[in-house]
């Protein structure tokens, strides 16, 4: 049976409810958008063939946002990263844009990069992602750091991630 648009924003607040850091359920409650059901194109299937997405986050600085869709990608990984307007950008996309969740797709969006919640790891071995060694910054900022640390020490490896609990994150 197809979701409504109740179950969809049940599914977010399931979510938003686990996170304990309200800078980041504040910028994500207000970028929240009553659900709308939108065709959207299956690039992996026949010619032509279509799914309802729900856009559930707009982020219109970046023209994109997160859809949950249970074709497709979906069930397994039904929030995906789309694009909100032009012609050619309003297919499902690919698969490595479509999460298990809604933070995941969240902390992998445009959207998310607006907070300062960054920092930089330096990874010893395994260890993953490795030893904070700077404090929350922007994004530009953390990733000046990161080209800066792999410049001056290009034996060790450095990476971007946040400290945001119950929620994923890496840029390498």
């Amino acid at each position: 049976m197809p979701f409504t648009s109740t179950q969809i924003k049940t599914l977010v607040d399931v979510e938003l409810s686990a996170l304990q850091d309200t800078r980041v359920s504040s910028h994500i409650r207000g970028l929240l958008v009553e659900p709308v059901a939108i065709l959207r194109e299956w690039d992996y299937g026949t010619p032509g063939q279509t799914y309802h997405c729900w856009s559930v986050l707009n982020h219109p600085k970046s023209n994109t946002g997160i859809a949950y869709c249970e074709f497709g990608f979906g069930p397994r990984s039904p929030w995906g990263l789309v694009w909100l307007s032009g012609e050619s950008n309003m297919s499902m996309g690919m698969d490595s844009a479509w999460f298990e969740s809604f933070m995941d797709a969240y902390f992998e969006s445009q959207a998310s990069v607006d907070l300062p919640i960054w920092r930089v790891f330096k990874q010893d071995g395994d260890s993953y992602p490795g030893t904070p060694v700077t404090e929350e910054s922007d994004w530009d900022s953390t990733w000046k750091e990161i080209n800066r640390l792999r410049s001056a020490d290009s034996k060790a490896r450095y990476n971007c991630y946040h400290t945001i609990a119950g929620a994923k994150r890496h840029c390498q």
